[in-house]
């Protein structure tokens, strides 16, 4: 009998919610071209111009000193990994290698190869990489793609350096290939933050489809991850006659009706789609949200004190370091909080992760970049109720193992109705291009085939 209540309340509890909320469906929000610059100008430069990261040695020499002075650590408790946050001995060994081994002249020289633009829009500078696909065969017809590549946090373009050759490369069994638009994110890196509260992701998306016709691309693909992926599900519910297709790896959904399949999954996975080989990748969701409870604590300090936690951060490298280390290492697999070197170097090259950090440290966007969650968390912001509108673009989930909260795909079929491809990825985290750029591109190219065949159909016919 007990057994059966505790089984029964919270689907009693879910269907109760669905019931008196399934109606009350949000309408698509109007979003103005708003100016977050700094100060109102009469005509607004609409210029494209070439940008090169050049950072002054004096930034480096500082960076250097700050690092070989800085102050001893309490030693890390016996045999806890990274369950307590980053092992200072691993942090280390880490900072050790900045200070005397990381080439920034080199690592700058790797940043610059791909061709880099900044343009003015909606008041800020906006950072972008521009890459067009090289040796085009001339006895084929090729389609060449825009594609919109959008990071989130803690990462930027870094995130990028490697999959941006297999996107633009031709193959001799597709049709098509990627033009890439890589930007920074407002705030984020060489991009300029807003210098007024409001810059959400559901604003960036207009500045991102504005950055697109600035470049003469009136329609394209969006591909995401992380902030860049609500930016992305943004874009295709603000602009679906933009939005050819939209890819995401990390595709979520809220709302009544997520609570409640949420809880019916849980109880009756079949029901849901889930066989039992799979049924951990998703459920208990009491479980899951534990997991990412313990790993959220950041999220917190981030959505109501992000000024707080980037004046901690922006004058103290080492501890820039240990923040962001921290997330590469758990959120790739919640196992390496076991480790004490906290699986860093099983999937990534340091120096790669610094020059991640160098792109926080060299811009003084830790606080900028933090902003963000207090702007998408605010009462503003949630009032549009945007993250509850059905995404209608054709749609591609990647769902990577690995990742902080999967969703089942009849799950997410609430918020995303056109899911052309669903895809459980062979491995990988939440840094999809970062950790598995091939898997990543394939994955990104099979649905754009399936995207464009449905394109290439009779009207008549879809």
């Amino acid at each position: 009998m007990l057994k059966a209540a505790a089984l029964l309340a919270p689907i009693t509890l879910g269907i109760i919610v669905y019931l008196s909320t399934s109606n009350n469906d949000p309408t698509v929000p109007n979003l103005p071209d708003t100016y977050w610059g700094p100060s109102k100008v009469k005509k607004e430069s609409t210029d494209i111009r070439p940008f090169t990261i050049d950072v002054p040695a004096s930034v480096i020499e500082d960076l250097k000193h700050r690092l070989a002075t800085r102050r001893s650590y309490v030693q890390p408790l016996e045999n806890v990994g990274w369950t307590y946050g980053i092992s200072t001995e691993f942090l280390n060994s880490v900072l050790d290698h900045w200070k005397d081994k990381y080439n920034w002249t080199e690592r700058q020289a790797l940043l610059n190869k791909y061709p880099q633009f900044k343009t003015v829009i909606q008041g800020l500078d906006i950072h972008f990489y521009h890459v067009r696909p090289t040796n085009l065969p001339k006895n084929r017809n090729l389609k060449v793609l825009p594609l919109l590549l959008l990071h989130g946090w803690p990462g930027s373009i870094v995130e990028f350096q490697k999959i941006i050759p297999i996107l633009t490369t031709p193959s001799p069994d597709r049709d098509f290939v990627f033009e890439v638009i890589a930007p920074s994110l407002p705030g984020y890196g060489f991009s300029e933050g807003a210098v007024r509260p409001g810059m959400s992701t559901a604003q960036m998306s207009v500045v991102f489809k504005n950055l697109m016709q600035r470049l003469k691309f009136e329609k394209f693909y969006v591909q995401g991850g992380d902030w860049g992926a609500l930016v992305a599900a943004n874009m295709g519910v603000l602009f679906p006659e933009k939005v050819i297709g939209l890819h995401s790896n990390m595709c979520s959904a809220m709302g009544p009706k997520v609570l409640f399949w949420s809880i019916v999954g849980t109880y009756f996975p079949s029901l849901v789609g889930v066989d039992s080989e799979h049924y951990s990748m998703y459920f208990p969701v009491s479980a899951h949200l534990s997991n990412l409870i313990e790993e959220s604590g950041y999220f917190h300090i981030q959505a109501t004190k992000p000024d707080t936690i980037g004046a901690a951060l922006a004058s103290a490298p080492d501890g820039l370091a240990a923040y962001i280390l921290e997330k590469f290492s758990t959120w790739t697999n919640k196992a390496y909080r076991q480790r004490d070197d906290g699986g860093i170097k099983d999937r990534f090259n340091i120096n790669e992760i610094l020059d991640n950090i160098m792109v926080y440290w060299v811009t003084n966007s830790i606080t900028t970049s933090a902003r963000l969650y207090a702007e998408n968390f605010s009462a503003a912001s949630r009032a549009t109720k945007i993250d509850q509108l059905p995404v209608k673009v054709p749609t591609a989930c990647a769902a990577f193992p690995n990742e902080l909260l999967l969703t089942a795909k009849s799950i997410l079929s609430s918020r995303y109705p056109n899911i052309i491809q669903y895809n459980l990825m062979e491995r990988g985290g939440h840094f999809a291009a970062f950790e598995e750029p091939q898997l990543l591109a394939n994955d990104i190219f099979s649905f754009v085939e399936k995207t464009e065949k449905i394109r290439a159909l009779p009207q008549k016919e879809l």
